[in-house]
C-alpha cells in the first residue's frame, strides 16, 4: 500500500506527464483587420500596437504567421492590438505606412514607431521587434 505521500507524487508525476498539471497558460492575441479609426484609438489610448502587413501568396508571410502567433501567446503582450494589413487591398493604408512590400511588421508604443522590419523571419528579431510595442 503506497503511503498518502507517494500516491500524490504518483497521480501527480501520472497528470504532469499527461499535460494535464504545470501547463503554461497561453493568451490568443487577437488579429484585428487594419481600419484607420480602430488603429488611432488604439494609439490615442497609448496601447501597444504591431502592424502586419501580409499577403496571402507571401511565402515569407506565411513563415512570420506561426512565429508571431507563438511569441503573442506569451502574456506579457496581453495589451497588444495587433493590426493585419491587406497588402494587395489595403493600398492607402500601405501608402499611409510608408510599405514598400508585403511581410513588413512595424511596431508601436501608441504614436511612436518604435521599429520596423521587412523580410524577416528570423524568430529571435521578430521576437526584439515585439518587445519594442512594451
Amino acid at each position: 500500500m503506497l503511503s498518502r505521500r507517494s500516491a500524490l507524487f504518483v497521480a501527480l508525476s501520472t497528470a504532469a506527464a499527461a499535460g494535464a498539471v504545470f501547463a503554461t497558460p497561453t493568451f490568443a492575441i487577437e488579429t484585428k483587420p487594419f481600419t484607420a479609426d480602430a488603429f488611432a484609438a488604439a494609439q490615442k489610448a497609448g496601447k501597444p500596437i504591431f502592424v502586419d502587413v501580409h499577403a496571402s501568396w507571401c511565402p515569407i508571410c506565411a513563415k512570420q504567421k506561426p512565429i508571431l502567433s507563438e511569441l503573442t501567446a506569451d502574456p506579457k503582450f496581453k495589451n497588444l492590438v495587433f493590426f493585419v494589413v491587406d497588402f494587395d487591398s489595403q493600398k492607402d493604408a500601405v501608402k499611409a505606412f510608408d510599405v514598400r512590400m508585403q511581410s513588413t511588421l512595424i511596431a508601436f508604443k501608441g504614436e511612436r514607431e518604435t521599429g520596423r522590419s521587412v523580410g524577416d523571419t528570423d524568430r529571435a528579431a521578430i521576437a526584439a521587434l515585439l518587445n519594442k510595442t512594451l
